[in-house]
């Protein structure tokens, strides 16, 4: 062992070794197995959880850094005004929150720079992070139509109906500001496509809201320079790269790039899984967001109560989502599971309709059962956990979650967030197992902060479960603790600063 470790080389910059005063990494590693005494093991972790942590890190930011050399002087510089993002503001019947505040100056603070933007805007369910982008946007088209010309913006989201909760949401705004907007998914007709890919082309349109149907050949662009993605995650990287490297751009332009998503994941995993965009974290709630109210139901009879509440809501006026969990060792199972309930659910709420949504649907049904809930013809929608990332119901107030114990707290709290988001009160009730312990599901009942559950969450189950770290290349830690904020964050500080720098770890 001792021959192998004479071979080893050093993998640190020297000015990080002199800066914490590291042992060597010869030392280190000979201390690890032949420590003398507590000291020499403290050393030899202290500098390889550092080494470890450096190298994911160094990895994510320096693709960061080569997105921003290669589109230097290739991206528009976009100067913040501020007059017109208080004349935009004013247009929003709701103050803004802080949150939203600071990560609208993140987003256009880095609008003014000569490469493209590369930030990530996380946030919480309910907490109106969609505001926070449309802002972004019209202060950028009227600002480069007051400075050169009008640029165009593409928003891309994972499902149609999404696409178009966002085309109805932000059609006031724009048509205020006096901006044009098309709409473009795969159900649009042959003719309307035609009609919408020939005003992008020919410079007619502002802002293009769609699904995949963006990422086609035969979409060209006049003038992108702004590119919003909804759900990154859901996007497969190739998908995301065709619009963010202007696929049809004719202005051979590097267009800012946001990125949404709305999974609140600890800060440590956040700097680290996506290391490669600057992060901006929303996690207020606007004043007039009412908590929602959730219970576990322990036993029977308190099943029964919440059915029977449940009913007078609907009697009310109100709709409902009812959850089962994901069985990823039997989609058999999975597919019963949905059924049963929703054969449960007929004969209890009767003559109430009930909907039903599962993964083995086609895309067009599950979309066809959505927009009869959206229209209220559905009353009662039982699903899998399709209905996770999806659009804003403001009648639907009661969650409703099965076999609660077999789905994560940040899971838990992403269905959660479905309901609550409008003026009624809402409610989510939890039903685990009989017999099953609801120690872990009381934190649910605690709070509604999805930030606060990730870290319990993580503490939990550990980070290879929550967030399927291993699936995205993460190499495991022998020594390091990535849900270290302290170490992390001073890591990222020393690799920030030799970029600014221009040195280079070799």
């Amino acid at each position: 062992l001792e021959k192998y470790i004479s071979e080893i080389s050093e993998n640190l910059p020297e000015n990080i070794i002199k800066k914490y005063d590291f042992i060597s990494r010869k030392q280190a590693f000979y201390k690890i197995h032949f420590p003398k005494n507590s000291h020499d093991t403290e050393l030899a972790k202290q500098r390889l959880a550092y080494e470890e942590l450096y190298a994911i890190n160094y990895h994510t930011i320096s693709q960061k850094h080569k997105r921003f050399d290669e589109s230097e002087w290739k991206s528009l510089p976009i100067p913040l005004d501020a007059e017109l993002v208080k004349e935009i503001m004013n247009r929003i019947p709701f103050e803004l929150t802080w949150g939203q505040k600071i990560a609208l100056f993140q987003i256009l603070k880095d609008m003014e720079k000569n490469h493209s933007m590369q930030r990530l805007l996380e946030w919480d369910v309910g907490t109106w992070k969609t505001i926070v982008a449309l802002i972004a946007i019209i202060h950028a088209i009227k600002q480069s139509e007051k400075l050169w010309e009008k640029i165009q913006v593409a928003i891309m989201a994972p499902t149609e109906i999404l696409a178009r909760q966002h085309f109805a949401s932000t059609q006031n705004m724009l048509i205020e500001c006096w901006l044009t907007s098309h709409l473009l998914v795969w159900s649009t007709t042959a003719s309307q496509k035609k009609t919408i890919k020939a005003d992008l082309k020919a410079w007619h349109v502002d802002v293009i809201i769609g699904t995949h149907a963006l990422v086609q050949e035969d979409v060209f662009f006049s003038n992108l320079w702004f590119v919003i993605i909804d759900e990154q995650h859901r996007f497969g990287v190739k998908q995301r790269e065709v619009l963010e490297k202007w696929w049809g751009n004719a202005s051979e332009r590097v267009p800012h790039n946001l990125n949404m998503t709305a999974t609140p994941i600890p800060r440590t995993l956040a700097l680290t899984l996506y290391g490669d965009q600057d992060l901006s974290v929303i996690s207020e709630y606007p004043k007039w967001r009412k908590e929602i109210h959730t219970k576990v139901a322990k036993n029977d009879n308190q099943r029964q109560e919440i059915e029977l509440f449940v009913r007078n809501q609907i009697e009310q006026g109100r709709q409902v989502f009812w959850v089962s969990p994901l069985v990823e060792e039997s989609e058999k199972i999975d597919l019963a599971n949905a059924i049963s309930t929703y054969e449960n659910l007929t004969d209890i709420y009767s003559p109430f309709r009930v909907g039903l949504i599962h993964g083995k649907m086609k895309a067009k049904e599950k979309e066809a059962v959505m927009q009869e809930f959206v229209e209220n013809k559905i009353q009662i929608l039982s699903s899998t956990t399709v209905i996770e990332v999806w659009v804003d119901i403001p009648n639907a107030t009661i969650m409703c979650i099965e076999w609660a114990e077999r789905f994560g707290l940040s899971s838990l709290h992403q269905i959660r967030g479905r309901v609550g988001r409008w003026k009624h009160q809402s409610y989510c009730y939890l039903f685990p197992t009989s017999g099953q312990p609801t120690d872990r599901l009381r934190a649910m009942e605690q709070t509604n902060n999805g930030f606060e559950l990730s870290e319990i969450d993580l503490e939990i189950r550990g980070p290879w479960e929550v967030y399927w770290i291993r699936q995205s290349g993460l190499p495991d830690l022998k020594i390091a603790d990535i849900t270290d904020l302290q170490l992390v964050s001073q890591i990222r500080e020393d690799i920030e600063e030799m970029f600014d720098k221009k040195e280079v770890w070799k």
